[in-house]
C-alpha cells in the first residue's frame, strides 16, 4: 500500500467533487418534508458503492428508510470488515446563523483548516466519514490491496435514533457476519495527535409537556391565580439538578460505572488546553458537576440537558398571555451500567413528582441506547493504532468520547462484534450546528489511514 499516498493525491479534485455532491442531497431524516431527499441519497451513496468495485449492493427495505448494504467477498477464509455508517444529517436550523446555505457546500480556509474546509450539514456528521471508506475501498480494488472481505451497511436514520436499524440486524444476522464492525463517526485530539474513541456514552431522550388551563389566558386577568405552565415547566426542570450541579433524580447514579484515580490520571495524559477550550466557545469560564474535571465531566460521567424548551407567544411585539401548554425535549448521556429504559423510567417518576397539582405532566420517550467501551487489547484496537501511527507518524491516544451511537451495543450483542471508531473530524467542526464544517486534510488523511486498517487487520488476524 506504499502508493495510497499518490493515489490520494492524484484523485483529490474527483473525491472532493463528489463528497460535495453527496452534501448537496439534503437529507434530513428528522423532517417528513425531506423524505424524498433522504431516498435519493441512499441511492447515491449506492451508486457510489457500485462504481467503488463492490459486487453485491442492494438497497434494503425497512419500516422506515432504506438501507444501504454492500459487499466485496474475495476469499470466505479471509477476515471481514463491516463498515457502518450513515447517510441522514441533521436539521439544519438555525439556518440564519449559517455563514453560508447549509446544503450549498463551500470550500474556505480557517485557523484550524488552513488547506481548507467543507461547510455544509452533514461534511463531518457523518457523509464526509462515511465517504472516506467508500474512497478507501475504491483505492484498494482499483489496485488490487484489498487484503479481505468488506460489507458495508450506511443507514438513514441515525439521527433520529436508528429505529429501523435493530429491525435489520435481527433480520440479517448471515448477512452481516463479521469479524470486526469499523465506524468513523467520531472524532480525534488534533491534525497532530490523532486518537481512537473507546467508549461511547449512552443517551436517553424524552420530551415533557406541562398542561396547565384547557386554553391561553389573559395574563392580566388570571396572572397569579392560575398556574403558569411556562413558570413551572422552569422550576421543575431546575430541580433536576443540586448546587453541585448533580442529577436530583432517585437512582440515577446507582448504577454509575466509577474510574479508578489511576485510570482518571491516564485520561488526563490526553494533550488539553482549558484556555484553548474556553476561547473556543468564547466562554470565560466551564460549568459541570463538582469534583470533575472538563474532559471528565464530558466524557465518563452522565448528564442532563435540556435541548429545546418553547411555549406561549414567541412572535413579534408583545401578546399578555398564560400559555395553556409549554414543552421540552431533555437528553441524558449515560455511562456504561445505567440502562437507558431503566433511567427514562427513573426520570418519568422523578419529573411528574415535581409538579404540583394546577398541572398535568406527560413524558414521551423519543429514543436511545447503551453506552459502549472497547477494549484496547483487542486485535481491532491494536489494527487500528498501527494504521494511526503508520499514517500520522505519531502513536494514537485511547479516549472515551461523551457522544453517543446508540447501535454500537446492538452490534456487540445482535452480531457478537467489536466495534472500532476511527474517527477523524475535530469537536471544532461544529457537528450539529450552524456552519458545520470538515477538514479536507481530514478527509484525504482519512482516506489514506483506512485501508491502512485493512492491511493490519487481515495480518493480525493470522
Amino acid at each position: 500500500m506504499d502508493n495510497i499516498k499518490s493515489y490520494v493525491k492524484e484523485h483529490k479534485e474527483k473525491f472532493l467533487n463528489e463528497l460535495i455532491e453527496l452534501l448537496k442531497i439534503p437529507s434530513v431524516s428528522a423532517d417528513s418534508a425531506y423524505s424524498q431527499d433522504v431516498i435519493n441519497t441512499a441511492e447515491a451513496v449506492k451508486e457510489s458503492l457500485e462504481k467503488a468495485g463492490c459486487d453485491k449492493v442492494e438497497l434494503c427495505e425497512t419500516p422506515g428508510y432504506p438501507i444501504v448494504y454492500a459487499e466485496k467477498i474475495i476469499d470466505a477464509s479471509l477476515p471481514t470488515v463491516l463498515v457502518y455508517g450513515h447517510y441522514d444529517v441533521q436539521p439544519p436550523d438555525p439556518v440564519n446563523l449559517w455563514d453560508s446555505p447549509p446544503f450549498e457546500p463551500v470550500i474556505k480556509k480557517t485557523e484550524i483548516h488552513p488547506e481548507g474546509a467543507i461547510f455544509a450539514r452533514g461534511a463531518c456528521d457523518d457523509k464526509g466519514q462515511m465517504f472516506m471508506h467508500v474512497k478507501a475501498l475504491e483505492y484498494m480494488v482499483a489496485t488490487n490491496n484489498l487484503p479481505c472481505n468488506v460489507k458495508f451497511m450506511i443507514e438513514g436514520e441515525e439521527e433520529v435514533g436508528s429505529p429501523s436499524l435493530s429491525w435489520f440486524v435481527e433480520r440479517n444476522q448471515e448477512k452481516l457476519k463479521n469479524d470486526v464492525i469499523l465506524i468513523s463517526d467520531t472524532g480525534m485530539i488534533s491534525n497532530n495527535q490523532p486518537s481512537i474513541t473507546t467508549g461511547l456514552r449512552g443517551l436517553s431522550y424524552v420530551e415533557v409537556e406541562v398542561t396547565g388551563p384547557n386554553r391561553d389566558l389573559h395574563s392580566g386577568l388570571y396572572g397569579g391565580a392560575v398556574a403558569n405552565p411556562i413558570n413551572i415547566l422552569a422550576k421543575m426542570i431546575a430541580q433536576l439538578h443540586d448546587e453541585n450541579n448533580h442529577i436530583t433524580i432517585p437512582g440515577f447514579y446507582d448504577k454509575v460505572e466509577e474510574l479508578s484515580r489511576e485510570e482518571r490520571d491516564e485520561m488526563a495524559k490526553a494533550p488539553f488546553s482549558l484556555d484553548a477550550y474556553k476561547k473556543a466557545l468564547n466562554i470565560e469560564d466551564v460549568y459541570g458537576e463538582a469534583g470533575y474535571i472538563t474532559n471528565e465531566r464530558n466524557s465518563i460521567r452522565p448528564t442532563l440537558d435540556v435541548n429545546g424548551i418553547w411555549g406561549g407567544y414567541t412572535g413579534e411585539g408583545a401578546k399578555t398571555v398564560i400559555a395553556s401548554k409549554a414543552y421540552a425535549k431533555i437528553s441524558m448521556r449515560l455511562v456504561p451500567d445505567q440502562d437507558w429504559k431503566e433511567i427514562t423510567e427513573l426520570f418519568t417518576k422523578h419529573f411528574e413528582s415535581l409538579a404540583p397539582k394546577g398541572v398535568k405532566v406527560k413524558v414521551t420517550p423519543h429514543h436511545g441506547g447503551q453506552a459502549y467501551v472497547t477494549p484496547i487489547d483487542s486485535i481491532g484496537y491494536q489494527a487500528a493504532a498501527a494504521a494511526y501511527e503508520e499514517s500520522f507518524g505519531i502513536k494514537p491516544i485511547p479516549v472515551r468520547s461523551g457522544g453517543s451511537i446508540p447501535i454500537v451495543a446492538l452490534f456487540e450483542k445482535e452480531l457478537k462484534s467489536k466495534t472500532i471508531m476511527m474517527g477523524f473530524g475535530l469537536d471544532s467542526d461544529a457537528i450539529h450546528s450552524p456552519n458545520e464544517h470538515y477538514g479536507i486534510f481530514n478527509y484525504l488523511k482519512g482516506i489514506e489511514t483506512i485501508p491502512l486498517f485493512y492491511k493490519h487487520f487481515t495480518a493480525m488476524s493470522k
